[in-house]
């Protein structure tokens, strides 16, 4: 039976417990909500002794089957005050799952003023001294641990979530054994900090346990078939999620100089195409396409490296050229990946990183497109200056502390790159997801209809969030969810060759719906009210010059959305 494992960092006990049966047939995200609503106060502090930090693997984590083992990490947000969950790629989830782990909770706040890893071997748990590592970087951690533990699996924090900012993320290594796949979003990398861990280490790794090997084999024939045939594999090999640039600026989405436009007139070089020229004219440790885990067939990652062809970041991405890139006006790759390869190591997301930055560049403090200043800016969120704490601390903060009102978040946490004024649906993902401004929640991005318009948008969103939380409790990449569609029967028949199972999609698709109940019911009881899920003025009042558009999907419309999820 998979296990949970909790470790309570103030007596610096971990304990081997059996899953309770009511965690079973879920995984991820579904089992975080789970868990935190059972045993977390909603009210709590979130850097506080009463909030948990979960890691959680999903229903086929730790299998074969591609684009499966992504890394669940969830907790209450010290950015919203509400539930969140923040997942990424990587090798940690795979060797945990691999252990016979269903999940890892880790509770309490130490008495003492020391620092450890978890370090985690087959049946065996122990607390390390991490005192001699507080202050480095990601990746400077990951290579002491390396060296310590060489065929090891790292997940950590930086300074970032060290100095508990709300903005500080989570750390994964890659299968190049680099941390650079990152739980980025709602500051779970300050939960970890105030409970004073670095890191989670896993030594040992053992081969997955399926149930039924024929059924298995045959179903994941299926599924990789699908997969490598789906045309969206094909387009995520070739330029990755850079190609969304092109598209979201020609649909007017695009956010540049702080979300004042959706069109950047430079847009050519910052697209996925100019990307992938840059990367193979460089060459070198450069590659368009790559996988940030074992086994995954659809690589959409790459590596970015600077003249010389020595690498400068991994991967470099559509959400971080967006944010870090026109939203400050800057058009220049090499800024941009010097940036985000700055924030992997200081540890903090690089969405609310740009969006921060954005708003304070509309406060004065640097001009739009100046990229010497932006750079400068993240270096002092690393250096902990005053400014850079504010910036550490989220857009919301920037802005009541610079005076800007024209602050793109919603219930605490900065919108990705995508205009609600240009993409309805996703502004109604926005406001309805209870983690938040999230596009991963239930992405409407490339759905057949009229985006500007308000007509099915609130339908479609909801339709989108309830099939997202299918994937993300099974520890599956969307990639792989955009090829996959709505065979729902055939990961029924993965997760019931993996485990045994007699599930069917009707039971699938309960699940998906309770997930997002349990999330809403935390909300709830942690004081949010259904006038919480709003878009702010400054995209209900502001119009996007370009579109002549503003987000006027009704709040009743928004309100229903909460309303179907709760019942």
């Amino acid at each position: 039976m998979d296990k949970t494992l909790r470790i309570n960092v103030r007596t610096k006990e971990a304990t081997y417990e059996n899953t309770p049966d009511e965690y079973l047939k879920t995984g991820g995200r579904g089992l975080i909500a789970k868990i935190l609503l059972k045993e977390v106060k909603p009210t709590c502090e979130p850097l506080g002794r009463n909030n948990k930090l979960i890691f959680a693997m999903g229903l086929l984590t730790g299998t074969n089957a591609s684009s499966a083992s992504r890394v669940c990490i969830g907790s209450k947000s010290p950015l919203t005050g509400g539930i969140k969950e923040s997942n990424a790629g990587g090798i940690t989830a795979m060797r945990l799952a691999q252990l016979g782990l269903k999940a890892i909770i880790i509770e309490d706040i130490p008495e003492d003023d020391k620092w450890y890893y978890i370090k985690v071997e087959k049946d065996k748990c122990t607390l390390e001294p991490a005192d001699q590592y507080v202050g480095m970087g990601t990746f400077e951690f990951c290579q002491e641990m390396l060296e310590k533990y060489p065929d090891s699996a790292v997940t950590c924090i930086g300074p970032a979530g060290e100095r508990q900012y709300s903005a500080a993320g989570i750390a994964t290594m890659d299968k190049d054994k680099k941390p650079n796949r990152y739980s980025g979003r709602g500051g779970l990398g300050a939960v970890m900090g105030s409970k004073k861990i670095k890191g989670i280490v896993v030594i040992d790794k053992e081969p997955i346990k399926i149930a039924d090997k024929k059924k298995y084999k045959e179903a994941l024939k299926e599924y990789t078939s699908i997969i490598n045939e789906a045309p969206s594999t094909l387009g995520y090999k070739t330029l990755g999620t850079a190609a969304t640039a092109r598209l979201s600026n020609s649909l007017g989405g695009l956010p540049v100089n702080n979300f004042s436009s959706g069109e950047f007139k430079e847009i050519e070089q910052i697209s996925g195409e100019n990307l992938y020229k840059v990367i193979q004219e460089r060459g070198g440790e450069g590659k368009t396409s790559h996988a940030c885990m074992p086994g995954c067939i659809i690589q959409c990652s790459n590596i970015y490296p600077d003249k010389e062809g020595k690498t400068i970041v991994s991967p470099l991405e559509y959400e971080t050229i967006g944010l870090l890139g026109s939203n400050l006006g800057i058009a220049d790759f090499d800024t941009i990946a010097k940036m985000n390869s700055l924030c992997n190591d200081i540890g903090i997301d690089t969405i609310e990183t740009g969006a921060a930055i954005g708003v304070a560049m509309e406060g004065g403090i640097a001009k739009f497109g100046d990229g010497e200043a932006a750079l400068r800016l993240v270096k002092e969120i690393g250096e902990g200056t005053i400014l850079g704490r504010v910036l550490g601390n989220g857009a919301v903060i920037t802005g009541k502390v610079l005076g800007v009102i024209n602050v793109p978040a919603v219930n605490g946490q900065a919108m990705p790159a995508y205009d609600p004024r240009a993409i309805k649906g996703m502004g109604v993902t926005y406001a309805t997801s209870p983690m938040g401004a999230d596009h991963t929640y239930g992405s409407t991005l490339k759905a057949k209809i009229e985006q500007t318009s308000t007509e099915g948008q609130a339908e479609l969103s909801k339709n989108t969030q309830k099939n997202v939380a299918i994937i993300d409790s099974l520890g599956l990449c969307l990639f792989a969810s955009g090829a996959i569609g709505n065979n729902h029967q055939l990961l029924v028949d993965l997760i019931n060759a993996r485990h045994g199972w007699d599930m069917d999609v009707k039971e699938l698709k309960r699940i998906s719906e309770e997930t997002i109940r349990d999330e809403h019911r935390f909300n709830e009881l942690a004081g949010f009210s259904i006038e919480n899920y709003r878009i702010p003025e400054a995209f209900t009042e502001r119009e996007l010059p370009n579109l002549k558009s503003k987000f006027d999907v009704r709040d009743e419309d928004l309100g229903q959305v909460i309303v179907d999820f709760k019942n």
